[in-house]
């Protein structure tokens, strides 16, 4: 039988990644929407959709994701973090579809001085964190069958993000300050997009939060120092405490997932993070050269 697979926010970094796998991908059918193609808001319409493709699983990758820009739009980040995510939530609850939903390092408050598991009490700190824990609450109240994947700093070839700034910053010769004290893990989007695929592809899902980012640790300074070696490109890169650097949303200093549930649970590959930094190097290079 051939899976019919709707992703969601499929313009974004995540959706991309899932596109680029989606090819190799046998016995499925993808469709690929985002806010102009359907509206995730509106419950008639997604549920008209979903009905009339025969869709058996929805990848949600739709999400606001401008952290400092939350802090004074909290309403429009709430609509689409919490209150799409419940109507994902009660769409599929009602014509029997599979959920992935992905969440954010964001819900915890950084504090922590082990790796975060998923049954550790979140204490979001800023408007985008707590939006998306009140997605994941809605979304486990309406559909308790999801499945909710939190990763954290993800980075890819598409779209706007750190690894693509700092090559740019790079490229140009500047000098970078780079925050020294967060501590986390980078993600490559095509690494969590393979790992949402291996769950699809399990023939018994288990639902619940889990924890997946690249494995290893690092703080942003000691990213963005990779970057710039990996890409042999002569920039200084200065650390920086946070609070020179002031932003308008708080983030968590420390925001290292444990992964060990999900390695459990699903057949998943968890890189080093330095592997997959490399790999999307060397992608993002080779297409400048």
């Amino acid at each position: 039988m051939k899976k019919h697979i709707l992703i969601t926010g499929a313009g974004g970094q995540l959706g991309n990644a899932i596109r680029t796998l989606a090819g190799d991908y046998g016995g499925a059918g993808f469709h690929f929407t985002d806010v102009d193609t359907l509206d995730i808001c509106d419950a008639g319409r997604l549920a008209g959709f979903v009905r009339a493709r025969g869709i058996d699983w929805l990848l949600n990758c739709a999400a606001y994701t401008a952290v400092d820009r939350a802090e004074d739009d909290a309403e429009r980040c709430m609509r689409i973090n919490r209150d799409a995510v419940r109507t994902v939530g009660e769409v599929a609850r009602a014509e029997g579809i599979r959920v992935i939903h992905v969440s954010t390092d964001y819900v915890f408050d950084g504090r922590a001085t082990r790796p975060y598991r998923e049954d550790d009490t979140p204490c979001p700190l800023s408007v985008y964190g707590e939006s998306k824990l009140a997605g994941e609450t809605a979304l486990q109240q309406v559909c308790p069958e999801a499945v909710i994947i939190r990763t954290s700093w993800l980075y890819s070839e598409f779209g706007a993000n750190f690894v693509k700034t700092m090559l740019r910053l790079g490229g140009e010769g500047k000098a970078v300050q780079v925050v020294s004290d967060q501590t986390g893990t980078p993600t490559y989007a095509g690494d969590l997009a393979a790992a949402m695929l291996a769950v699809v592809d399990c023939p018994a899902t288990v639902p619940g939060i889990y924890h997946y980012s690249g494995d290893g640790l690092c703080t942003w300074y000691d990213f963005a120092v990779k970057i710039m070696a990996l890409a042999g490109l002569d920039c200084q890169v200065h650390p920086v405490a946070t609070r020179d650097r002031p932003a308008r949303a708080v983030r968590p200093a420390y925001s290292l997932l444990d992964k060990e549930k999900i390695k459990r649970t699903y057949p998943v590959n968890v890189p080093d993070w330095e592997t997959s930094l490399r790999h999307c190097i060397r992608i993002l290079t080779h297409h400048h050269n």
